[in-house]
């Protein structure tokens, strides 16, 4: 085990791309900064590395892509920032570098600077077990160590060689007791105890608004109509998604929705079940013990690509995790209103498959919970040369 030196003056270069990436970077840097008080640390991130001490040289939605659509127009400003943020850490090169997610990002500088000899850390597995296997070569020549969110991860990586530790899940730590009634008083929900919610999360990039919003509101409208006593919660990731969400849905003033702002965890917290963007969110829901339903639609080229290149039959994360997949998946052409609606009212139905879910779910929750956050600073902490006891 090493020693610490309290008083080392550790320089961290980090780079998140995704407000997921964000929270995660942010709860590192918060415990890496209790073992080395003096740590700095410098990249890219959003606003909560930026709070936690973090020093971002461009912000994260300079990076941060959604298919191949984003990528043809944006790709040119993008590498523009990877290789002057790769002069600016030879120049001043850190002890370590850590990567949060964003992989196709992240990988490249790693195995540049890797070769310059800094420590190289990522943080999130890629879904190389899933999709586009052949990068686990490149993994391998970018990153001394594989921090992971998931227990199967880590023996994937170590049987081809990596490092790897897992560390846990962040929103699993976060995530205690949830509260249904707690959730719908907190968000000042004026909805009777026997009522039940429909959460509505269409993602927060606007490609997803785009994409899912108007069927996400259709399917609520067929919900509605079957069983007009539903009532139905949609938060917003900012004002901007709000904006573009009401200009593609138009008028909704038919359906007993209430909006909010930011707050999807309460969303998820204070629903019966969600339809949900896969991704982040069903994890979340997962986590929260709530039912929910998987949907998601990106760009033909993209989807045309993953098909080819995936080795998975399941999307969601919480498929991958619990005894079996059981949760619905919509994708693509599949995604339509009247689908969605009809999955909602067969998970609703099955009251006997949704105790025994929300089970597993609460089961899923206490094996992800290892202080995450801790735990990767103690694994980054590790790598630097410290004299051991």
């Amino acid at each position: 085990m090493p020693v610490m030196n309290p008083e080392r003056a550790v320089l961290v270069g980090i780079v998140a791309g995704e407000p997921s990436g964000d929270s995660l970077g942010a709860g590192f840097i918060s415990e890496f900064r209790n073992l080395y008080p003096k740590a700095r640390f410098v990249g890219i991130g959003g606003p909560k590395m930026r709070k936690a001490g973090c020093t971002t040289l461009h912000d994260m939605r300079s990076i941060g892509l959604m298919g191949l659509d984003e990528l043809f127009v944006r790709l040119g400003g993008i590498l523009k920032i990877r290789r002057s943020l790769y002069r600016k850490f030879v120049a001043d090169p850190p002890d370590v570098f850590v990567g949060v997610d964003v992989p196709d990002f992240n990988l490249k500088l790693a195995a540049k600077l890797k070769r310059k000899g800094i420590p190289t850390v990522h943080y999130v597995s890629p879904t190389v077990w899933a999709w586009r296997e052949y990068r686990i070569r490149k993994i391998h020549n970018s990153v001394d160590r594989m921090l992971v969110l998931f227990p199967f991860e880590a023996d994937y990586y170590r049987k081809h060689g990596i490092a790897a530790t897992f560390v846990g899940h962040p929103v699993a730590d976060e995530i205690r007791n949830p509260d249904r009634e707690r959730a719908r008083r907190d968000l000042g929900l004026d909805i009777g105890s026997g009522e039940r919610v429909v959460a509505l999360l269409p993602g927060s990039r606007s490609t997803e608004i785009r994409r899912l919003g108007e069927i996400m509101i259709g399917a609520a409208r067929l919900l509605h109509e079957a069983d007009p006593a539903l009532q139905f919660i949609l938060p917003f990731a900012n004002a901007e998604t709000r904006k573009q969400f009401f200009a593609l849905s138009g008028d909704v003033s038919d359906l007993p929705i209430v909006f909010i702002d930011e707050r999807s965890r309460q969303a998820l917290e204070a629903c019966d079940i969600a339809i949900l963007a896969s991704g982040t969110a069903a994890l979340e829901a997962a986590l929260m013990e709530r039912l929910h339903v998987v949907i998601y639609r990106v760009s033909s080229p993209t989807w045309v690509i993953f098909r080819m290149l995936s080795r998975v039959s399941h999307y969601s994360m919480p498929n991958h995790l619990l005894p079996k997949p059981e949760i619905p998946e919509l994708i693509q052409s599949r995604a339509t209103a009247g689908r969605i609606a009809e999955s909602v009212r067969q998970m609703m139905g099955d009251r006997d498959r949704a105790a025994r879910l929300e089970g597993e779910f609460r089961a899923l929750r206490h094996q992800l919970r290892a202080n995450a956050s801790r735990q990767a600073a103690d694994a980054v902490a590790g790598m630097l040369g410290e004299q051991a006891c």
